[in-house]
């Protein structure tokens, strides 16, 4: 499905007149034919956001954006600390990763981008008045997860966080799931085929 959880507002002018453009610009493109213009892959940490994202992008020859990159010093600190991030620290991110989208879509570019987008009200807000934008759920188990966490060197998120993940977690109902489990290559081929990003 294109878009959030919920309805979305009406785009700007400018907004408007860039999606005309990018739509006469991809007219019987055969290996898009939703229109998707940015995918936005959502899960809690250790989901493979960022893994399946880059090599989504490197398959489609798409931008990779890494949403992590965009968190603010302060909550960045936390959560090497160990200490949960809350509504207002996640806040001022999501604006920024909305910002990030309205200018890949002003530039008529394409892009994958990771974002762990926990809430409803978080992709509501990324998502909201940004036609051809999909969201994917990238769901895993919590054992999984830990034990992918525990693995991972040189990252601020610990497993120690993952249980706070999980209870701010509100799955989505209306939006493609895929499960972690799988290789990359099958995550990044069933992303595709839910999308009809490969003619398939």
């Amino acid at each position: 499905m294109v878009g959030g959880d919920a309805g979305e507002a009406q785009p700007s002018d400018s907004e408007t007149r860039a999606d005309q453009a990018s739509s006469d610009s991809w007219k019987g493109e055969a290996k898009n034919p939703q229109g998707i213009r940015i995918v936005i892959l959502m899960g809690v940490s250790g989901s493979g956001k960022s893994t399946i994202g880059h090599r989504l992008a490197e398959d489609l020859g798409w931008r990779f954006i890494e949403g992590d990159d965009f968190h603010a010093p302060a909550s960045l600190d936390k959560m090497r600390r160990g200490v949960a991030l809350n509504d207002h620290d996640r806040s001022p991110w999501i604006e920024v990763l909305r910002e990030m989208i309205r200018q890949v879509r002003v530039a008529d570019q394409r892009a994958v981008i990771a974002c762990s987008a926990l809430k409803a009200a978080y992709r509501d807000r990324l998502t909201m008045g940004f036609p051809h934008v999909a969201l994917v759920y990238l769901r895993g188990g919590a054992d999984l997860i830990r034990q992918r966490l525990q693995l991972r060197t040189g990252h601020f998120m610990k497993d120690d966080l993952l249980e706070s993940q999980f209870l701010t977690l509100e799955e989505p109902q209306t939006v493609p799931v895929v499960d972690v489990d799988l290789s990359p290559d099958q995550i990044v081929h069933r992303i595709k085929k839910v999308l009809q990003l490969d003619g398939s």
